[in-house]
């Protein structure tokens, strides 16, 4: 009993010492957003998708314009995005978990309702009001022009609702709370699991080898456990310790296929942070993905004791560095603090503490689902 009430203490002093470095930009964030209306992908749409206006759209974003058939399909320059594709859809949902993510860490923070009353505004605008939602399906994600209308890796785009799905976790029981639209939230996302788990795009990007699936298992289980379906968790679960880890983790705790991309620095680091991310989503005391380990030794910890020294100390990444924002990485990237929270070590939360919490370049924050750590801890 002496020693369970110890790590209880121990955690809270934890807790605290993470809220002193959020705590006053969040409020500020926060209280900004509180002025900020709903604006979903209803506002923009573009000729070129297949969908309906609540339908999501999005472009690959390396598909260029062939130089020799300028209105024919476009050719792929992986790792070079091309500033000129539709990013409409995918920037208000970026927003929109900016905005949710912020009002719940505040709301954790100060217990003020009014920010759950705010974020509820943004909530139904999004799920529930008939004028302005979003069908729950990524049918014209990632599209192509000239060669497809969606395609199945366009689910990694739903990684954008992941805090949005947390932040209602944590807000649901708050006392002004709209239980009746909270309902239909919930609906909402369990239609998306349904999609995401039979559609054939969903499937196909279960299937996949690299972060792609990471970031499937990721959203699915965040959803999941918003909507209480204890199946769906058990086969998160089980797809980490028999599938990502095996089939993605080198013995030195490296993911082999991202250091083989254009951007290997940080594909690396993006699928290390939604890798920790179900670790912390998914772990329990009966079944702690953060203890796991293959037979071989491979386990989570591996991978964040591969990437740190590179996290610390960029220059001494001995691998090609990236062919865009090379620069702007790293930040303070989760699975330092959520690794440290597993597993004590004070080196990586020291570094958390240094590096940028508030990044500004978009195509970070687009990498960084987790961006708001109070509302996961």
């Amino acid at each position: 009993m002496l020693l369970a009430n110890m790590g209880a203490k121990c955690k809270h002093v934890q807790h605290y010492a993470i809220k002193a470095v959020l705590q006053k930009q969040v409020l500020v964030k926060a209280n900004l957003y509180l002025l900020e209306p709903p604006i979903t992908i209803t506002a923009d749409r573009s000729i070129r998708s297949a969908g309906t206006v609540h339908d999501f759209y999005s472009e690959g974003d390396y598909w260029w314009p062939n130089p020799n058939d300028i209105n024919g399909a476009y050719i792929q320059k992986d790792g070079q995005t091309n500033p000129n594709n539709f990013v409409a859809h995918r920037k208000a949902m970026i927003r929109f978990s900016q905005i949710l993510g912020t009002l719940a860490s505040a709301y954790c923070v100060t217990k003020k309702e009014v920010y759950v009353q705010h974020a509820f505004k943004h909530l139904k605008a999004w799920f529930i009001d008939t004028a302005t939602l979003m069908n729950p399906s990524l049918l014209y994600a990632q599209a192509i022009k000239g060669k497809a209308t969606g395609r199945s890796i366009g689910v990694i785009d739903m990684i954008q609702m992941v805090e949005v799905a947390q932040a209602v976790n944590v807000m649901q029981k708050a006392k002004l709370v709209d239980v009746v639209a909270l309902q239909k939230i919930k609906n909402w996302f369990a239609q998306y699991l349904k999609w995401v788990t039979t559609h054939p795009y969903g499937v196909e990007e279960r299937d996949a080898k690299n972060n792609h699936a990471t970031c499937w298992v990721m959203q699915v289980a965040v959803f999941a456990k918003l909507v209480g379906n204890d199946s769906l968790l058990n086969d998160c679960s089980s797809r980490f310790t028999n599938i990502l880890l095996p089939n993605q983790m080198a013995i030195d705790g490296s993911f082999p296929l991202e250091l083989k991309r254009t951007k290997p620095y940080g594909y690396s680091l993006f699928n290390l942070d939604a890798m920790t991310t179900i670790c912390q989503v998914l772990s329990t005391p009966k079944n702690n993905l953060w203890s796991f380990k293959l037979t071989d030794g491979r386990s989570i910890k591996n991978a964040i004791n591969f990437m740190f020294p590179f996290i610390a100390n960029k220059a001494s990444w001995s691998y090609p560095k990236d062919v865009m924002f090379w620069n702007d990485w790293p930040v303070a990237q989760p699975s330092l603090l959520f690794g440290y929270f597993q597993f004590n070590n004070n080196n990586w939360l020291k570094e958390w503490k240094r590096l940028n919490h508030f990044p500004t370049n978009d195509e970070v924050i687009r990498n960084l689902p987790v961006r708001n750590p109070l509302i996961w801890l």
